[in-house]
């Protein structure tokens, strides 16, 4: 967990608690990165076991993918997750009433970098501080090759421009995540 450990660190050293939405089939290899983002106070939510498309597939089988995550995550952490992210954010009525049931919120966001089609950080930067906005949800995937050498610029950019960096809990407080609801 190399990048992930050098993200840790940024987020420590800019007061940046954050949500990292868990693949329940990566968690169980890396068991200590898991521990150390819960340690550090930072939100852990459900990205299903294999990413897959909810919208794509049978009730039982999103209740499969979301469930068998949630063990993953609560087997190591003690907590069951609140929050779930639906893989590419593609969601409907029948995802939705599955998430209610399992008592999960569902999670998409403001402003994505696409960090996932390129590893240009200075593009990724961009985007960042071009999409930013008062309770905006940022989505970064840490393990794309551009995506943790651009964070020290976008926290300390923003930072200067007087954010506060929060968890999607808090982002929410004093309300709760309601279950099955979507927050963007």
């Amino acid at each position: 967990g190399e990048p992930t450990d050098r993200l840790m660190d940024l987020l420590k050293q800019y007061k940046a608690p954050s949500t990292f939405f868990l693949e329940g089939r990566r968690i169980h290899k890396f068991p200590d990165v898991v521990r150390r983002i819960a340690k550090d106070g930072h939100e852990i939510g459900d990205h299903t076991w294999t990413h897959a498309v909810l919208t794509d597939v049978s009730d039982a089988q999103i209740r499969d993918e979301l469930r068998r995550t949630a063990r993953a995550i609560s087997g190591i952490t003690g907590t069951e997750p609140t929050l779930m992210r639906p893989p590419q954010g593609r969601t409907d009525d029948r995802v939705s009433k599955v998430a209610k049931e399992m008592g999960m919120a569902q999670v998409l966001w403001t402003v994505t970098a696409k960090d996932y089609e390129t590893d240009d950080s200075a593009l990724i930067i961009k985007r960042v501080l071009d999409g930013a906005s008062r309770d905006g949800i940022i989505l970064l995937h840490p393990l794309h090759k551009g995506t943790v050498p651009a964070m020290p610029s976008i926290l300390r950019a923003l930072s200067k421009q007087g954010y506060t960096f929060v968890t999607v809990s808090q982002l929410l407080a004093p309300a709760k995540a309601e279950p099955g609801k979507i927050y963007r």
